[in-house]
């Protein structure tokens, strides 16, 4: 489509070489690009299925090659030429545009035109034009519009003048790319007979193409303030001869039907859009606008980043560089990239670039525009932001630190209510965060909500910033987020503003909720916590509680190692500060599986607590149920227990039974009587603590689902499979969805189910399941890793299982070396994986082997666990069967007739183990030819 601008308001022309003046130029010059955009009209029009439009843009063409010959006053007939062009101009664009539709409609105009003589021609231009400007205004007859009406911007972003304009629509930009999905949504609604008035809202963040949108699709322009609209409404209503007012075009509107009314930025949240809207039941309405809360208004799109494909296309044709492979594959890294792209023409070193100067290059303005956009990406931003408050600016800046999503309002409401502990930054070193976060506070000084609302509701009207109802989460546009930050005077400041404020708030979190809000906060901490600390204040220790919640054990080693030595130097290990950081490094390497390591730190630390803060304070008791849960770690069961049962006694004295931290340890004392083989008291105790959490805190807390998943484990040892798996399904489904597939506590889950799964027989399933959490553990935790080695061992069971032998062995190796390296040999995980291996090597038929391992795997157990312990039965169990696999069927049955006698008396006649049990003793008196009582037996 080709079209130009009227002969006496185009640009300068270029200035001569010589020694002549520009006023010296011939003035005939201004008909020379008028006769070259005919000719070029014309050569167009010989590939056009339309005739007519040739013997059109020909006469005009002889016309203007008519003046060309005149010798004397060629220049009255200028503006007759001017017009002429506008007409052919506007012939050729819209039928070209609107095709078949238009063309049959106008014939009899285009024909009228070609057949006047020069006399008529110039007798009735006006009227003709007139006939054009009323009738070219269809731009899809499927929407059944009548006539398009747009108000035209007033001042445009740079400030320079724009003309006021009726029914002349400037076409989208010429590499306009995509969107389609809300053209689509668009275009039906508008063909929607709803009987009522159709308003469509194209809403979001400036720069974002919602104009492009618009005149994609009605090819019209725009208004942004209240002025220019009422301004244009006034124009509309002159160009209809009902007087000059803005209710007089409402009014002729509200008489009319089949319009279309464009508002294009409509961004001053401050307009009332009801006001200017024709109050009637028909027409249409197209509405652009930063601020979203015009989407009540009727059907509306956000808009936002484009799909990459499109995004994609869209860069190469603004760099004007081919759709190569290697191009393509660039360009799909590369954002917004076009105006220094076509200029450098290097599309591979724009991504060095950008990285380093990203801020500069999203300023770039080609200076050959596809449209008549004329800002660039961050200039519409900066309109926005120079129309904030102090408080909204300042909130977007800091937000501007932190990552781009998952900001909530809880992160400023925790700071706000920071208790300043005696070890912790002191007010005067928070002076910054404490005066921004006064903005939302109230009269008394406590958090207020809707101080915070109108703030982010004031940001939001521009469409810098994005809340999701449903996660009750903020988010800003990645761009906007990088150029939020260069608008900051003073970075450095601001980081330090930003890190306290958040390390304010995780000091306030409770420990048994911090979880949930590691995983949403460690993507902000991922950015200030390796600030250096000893420049403004340290919240290194609070940082590291939410690496612990999100399993980044390793993240949480470096930022709390170096830590725990600056507090030894600074205070010395008696004091409470450096206390409580070696009691984190203690946990962080419990979580690593470093459990000697860690005991020896955990040691002093209730040692000294016991002595600065007395037995019964709540730190000493922390501290005793961490030491209590290494010793289990480390198999000392016994040590353990003496523990737990001493801080659940105190828990309940000095908070009552119902506390949360009683239930806690009341969970972490039942678990130690069921891996001392005391499943009933186990399960006692675990019925208590789920039923107590699920009152307390709800069926999905993370403690509930902890609690469930304890009792399911107790089902599982005592045979109860089914009532195991069933808990267990809902445990790793609800950790899944609130914490991620990814996150230690869903893969334990996972591998507990996988463990049931194998109990019940249905081995493809659990093999599936181990597959799984063994390929994201070593992943996640490295291949030396404790939770990596456990996860490695039930998988090579369950290829034993399956008669996978080789596979089963090959793993196992790997996991008896890794544990005795990292544990010991004393260590029941060690014994675990030596059994483990030993009834492979049985099912190798290698005996002598497996009868090696077995014998060291019953002396260690009977030794650390007694000899009723249901792990040591199990090991007696095991080497039995392999007495017998090498014909030993003496040896055989003395250690069967001792497993069956104490796991009747432990389990009952009817538990699985027992059964099985029995089954083998039964199987040896056949051999020795000594059935006695067969029948009692079996």
């Amino acid at each position: 489509m080709s079209t130009i601008s009227p002969l006496n308001s185009g640009p300068s022309a270029p200035q001569p070489t010589g020694g002549k003046k520009a006023s010296d130029k011939p003035k005939s010059d201004w008909l020379a690009p008028a006769i070259l955009t005919a000719k070029t009209i014309t050569a167009a029009a010989e590939c056009a299925p339309f005739p007519y439009i040739k013997g059109v843009s020909g006469t005009v063409l002889v016309l203007l090659e008519t003046v060309q010959k005149v010798k004397r006053n060629r220049e009255d007939l200028k503006e007759l030429c001017a017009s002429t062009m506008e007409i052919v101009t506007a012939l050729h664009d819209q039928i070209v545009t609107h095709g078949n539709t238009a063309a049959v409609k106008f014939k009899a105009l285009c024909e009228e035109l070609q057949s006047r003589k020069f006399k008529d021609y110039v007798q009735n231009l006006r009227q003709l034009m007139a006939a054009i400007n009323t009738n070219f205004t269809v731009v899809d007859t499927s929407l059944k519009v009548d006539e398009i009406h747009a108000v035209v911007t007033g001042p445009s972003f740079t400030g320079a003048p724009v003309a006021q304009s009726i029914n002349n629509c400037p076409p989208p930009s010429r590499i306009f790319q995509g969107r389609q999905t809300i053209l689509n949504k668009m275009h039906q609604f508008f063909t929607t007979d709803s009987g009522k008035q159709l308003i469509y809202v194209l809403h979001g963040l400036g720069g974002a193409g919602k104009t492009q949108i618009a005149l994609k699709f009605i090819q019209e322009s725009s208004t942004s303030t209240l002025n220019t609209i009422e301004t244009a409404l006034k124009k509309i209503a002159v160009s209809k001869g009902v007087d000059d007012s803005a209710q007089d075009a409402l009014e002729w509107l509200q008489s009319k039907k089949g319009w279309l009314l464009f508002f294009d930025n409509a961004d001053d949240p401050k307009i009332n859009l009801n006001l200017i809207l024709p109050q009637c039941d028909h027409g249409n309405i197209i509405v652009t606008s930063r601020n979203p809360e015009l989407r009540t208004y009727g059907e509306h799109s956000p808009v936002s980043g484009i799909e990459e494909s499109d995004a994609t296309t869209l860069l190469l044709r603004s760099a004007a560089k081919e759709s190569s492979e290697e191009n393509l594959q660039v360009a799909a890294k590369i954002a917004k990239a076009g105006a220094f792209i076509s200029k450098s023409e290097d599309l591979n070193g724009y991504l060095v670039l950008y990285a380093q100067n990203r801020a500069q290059l999203l300023r770039e303005k080609p200076e050959q525009s596809h449209d008549h956009y004329a800002c660039t990406v961050y200039t519409t931003w900066q309109i926005s932001f120079d129309q904030l408050s102090q408080p909204a600016a300042s909130l977007l800046q800091l937000c501007s630190l932190l990552h781009y999503t998952g900001i909530s309002e809880d992160m400023f409401s925790y700071a706000s209510r920071y208790s300043f502990p005696v070890w912790l930054p002191p007010k005067q070193e928070l002076q910054e965060p404490l005066e921004f976060l006064s903005h939302f506070l109230g009269s008394t000084g406590e958090w207020n909500s809707l101080k915070f609302l109108d703030i982010t509701n004031e940001i939001k009207s521009y469409s810098l910033i994005s809340f999701d109802a449903a996660t009750k989460m903020f988010s800003i546009h990645p761009l906007v987020h990088a150029w939020s930050r260069s608008t900051l005077v003073d970075e450095g400041s601001s980081r330090l503003c930003v890190r306290s404020i958040l390390g304010m708030s995780i000091s306030e979190i409770p420990d048994y909720d911090i979880i949930l809000p590691s995983l949403r906060l460690m993507p902000h901490v991922d950015l200030v916590a390796p600030l250096d600390a000893n420049e403004g204040a340290d919240f290194r220790a609070a940082f590291w509680g939410i690496y612990i919640g999100a399993g980044k054990l390793k993240e949480a080693q470096a930022l709390i190692e170096p830590t725990f030595e600056k507090y030894r130097l600074d205070f010395g290990e008696e004091h409470l500060a450096s206390l409580e950081v070696m009691h984190q490094l203690a946990i962080t390497y419990q979580r690593l599986g470093e459990h000697k390591k860690a005991q020896e730190l955990e040691v002093v630390v209730l040692e000294k607590r016991t002595k600065l803060l007395g037995e019964d304070h709540p730190d000493t008791l922390r501290a005793m149920g961490i030491l209590a849960a290494t010793h289990h770690y480390l198999g000392e069961y016994k040590k353990a227990q003496e523990l737990e049962v001493v801080v659940v006694d105190k828990r309940i004295n000095l908070l009552g039974e119902d506390h949360l931290h009683t239930l806690m340890e009341m969970g972490n004392l039942a678990l130690t009587h069921s891996n001392l083989g005391e499943y009933k008291e186990a399960q006692e105790l675990q019925g208590v603590v789920l039923e107590k959490c699920t009152k307390l805190l709800g069926e999905d807390h993370l403690e509930t689902l902890r609690a469930m998943g304890n009792l399911a484990a107790t089902h599982s040892n005592l045979g109860e499979y089914k009532e195991a798996q069933e808990l267990q399904g809902v445990v790793l489904e609800k950790q899944t969805k609130r914490l991620g597939e990814d996150h230690p506590y869903t893969l334990i889950a996972m591998e507990d189910l996988a463990l049931t799964h194998c109990n019940l027989g249905e081995y493809k399933e659990a093999q599936e399941l181990q597959g799984v959490v063994l390929e994201k553990q070593t992943k996640l935790l490295g291949e030396d890793h404790l939770g990596t080695l456990r996860a490695m061992g039930n998988l090579a069971l369950t290829h034993s299982i399956l008669g996978e032998y080789k596979e089963a062995q090959e793993l196992e190796v790997v996991v008896l070396e890794k544990w005795t390296k990292l544990l010991g040999e004393d260590h029941p995980e060690t014994w675990e994986a030596m059994g483990n291996l030993a009834l492979t090597h049985s099912s190798l038929g290698e005996y002598k082997e497996a009868q090696e391992l077995e014998v060291v795997v019953l002396e260690k157990r009977t030794k650390l666990l007694g000899e009723d312990h249901l792990e040591t039965l199990r090991a007696m169990g095991n080497l039995a069967a392999t007495h017998s696999n090498l014909g030993e069927y003496k040896e055989a049955q003395e250690l069967q007739v001792v497993v069956v006698e104490k796991r009747r008396q432990f389990l009952g006649d009817q538990h699985p183990h027992c059964v099985l049990a029995m089954q083998h003793l039964a199987s040896t008196y056949r051999k020795l030819n000594q059935l006695k009582e067969p029948d009692e037996l079996e």
